[in-house]
């Protein structure tokens, strides 16, 4: 720890973060409650969404699901139907298995102890931490990617983000900052702070309510913060599906709880060697995951008669559906956009 911050007033820093978060918070609909559930809803869904893409989601999630008790006695594909557009599915499938879980060990009643919100499935430590300090008024920092920007910045602090000990590191510093009873909106002021003004790329640091005590600015290295030294690397693959269709009917089967895209359906990644003679056309589309680049290939295989189609579904346990049909199930963004160019003349 450098001298500087050594003699930095951190509680000072916390407060004037929380008198600019006073003024300058941002006014969500989510911000108006303090259910456990909603606000559960709310960080799953923005943890990789944008707040602006994802506010019509989370409003149609809570619609249909209001509660624990629905969102458990919901059918999966309903779930993860009403997830359609925010991607990472997973979190969706983990939703309604904690749902569960809350149901099961709870009774129904949503845990207000940090440990005990950290045990539901798909829960991390920034999560839980959202959770208990802005319902329970937990004294816990959550720290996130927006919490190590702000914090590197503002101390000018190397620390290697991509270390282990990050988190741990971020959150004693976080704690140092962190006003008595003010947990909650303290999370929230910090949130707000790293995805207005403290960002990645071009910060605002001109409007920035740190930026007298920000040692990064001052000396004009906002950009070299924070230090990450690993990268993780980025897998290429290629995936091949077809597209077996007969009289504006086709394949889809509901892929497994294996690897990528859970419980989702897709084409079949496979075709008898004999129906290859019936592919019209190769449509190929390159997709970025997280940590992964796919080129899909997607042949269009047009069966001369429905009872091949429907021969084939019986063998392969395949489901036969209408674009209408399909309409109602959740496919991967590769496979959605190609029904979705098909619905123009298919």
């Amino acid at each position: 720890m450098t001298s500087k911050k050594q003699n930095a007033d951190f509680l000072h820093v916390g407060e004037k973060l929380l008198a600019w978060y006073g003024l300058h918070g941002r006014d969500l609909p989510f911000r108006q409650t303090r259910d456990p559930y909603k606000i559960w809803i709310c960080e799953i869904i923005f943890q990789q969404t944008r707040i602006e893409q994802g506010l019509q989601h989370y409003r149609n999630f809570i619609a249909r699901f209001p509660n624990v008790q629905t969102l458990a006695a919901a059918p999966t594909d309903e779930v993860l139907l009403y997830w359609k557009g925010l991607g990472y599915y997973s979190r969706a499938l983990n939703l309604h298995k904690a749902a569960q879980q809350i149901l099961e060990q709870h009774k129904g009643e949503f845990p207000q102890n940090y440990d005990e919100i950290l045990a539901l499935k798909g829960v991390g430590k920034y999560t839980a931490a959202a959770i208990s300090s802005i319902c329970f008024g937990a004294h816990i920092p959550a720290v996130d990617g927006n919490f190590y920007r702000v914090l590197s910045r503002v101390f000018a602090d190397g620390f290697d983000i991509s270390s282990s000990s990050a988190f741990g590191y971020f959150s004693s510093l976080a704690l140092r900052m962190m006003p008595e009873g003010k947990g909650g909106t303290f999370n929230e002021a910090m949130m707000d702070l790293g995805s207005a003004i403290c960002r990645p790329r071009n910060p605002l640091c001109i409007d920035c309510p740190l930026n007298k005590e920000c040692l990064a600015f001052q000396t004009g290295k906002v950009q070299d913060y924070p230090v990450k030294t690993k990268k993780q690397k980025v897998q290429d693959f290629t995936l091949s599906y077809y597209f077996v269709t007969a009289d504006e009917k086709f394949l889809i089967r509901q892929r497994g709880e294996d690897d990528i895209w859970k419980k989702l359906y897709e084409f079949p990644n496979t075709t008898p060697e004999e129906l290859k003679k019936y592919i019209t056309t190769e449509n190929k589309s390159l997709h970025k995951l997280t940590h992964r680049n796919l080129t899909i290939h997607i042949y269009k295989v047009e069966l001369p008669e429905t009872t091949i189609l429907t021969e084939l579904a019986q063998k392969e346990n395949f489901i036969v559906s209408t674009l209408a049909e399909a309409a109602m199930k959740s496919f991967p963004k590769p496979l959605e956009n190609y029904l979705n160019d098909l619905g123009d003349y298919f």
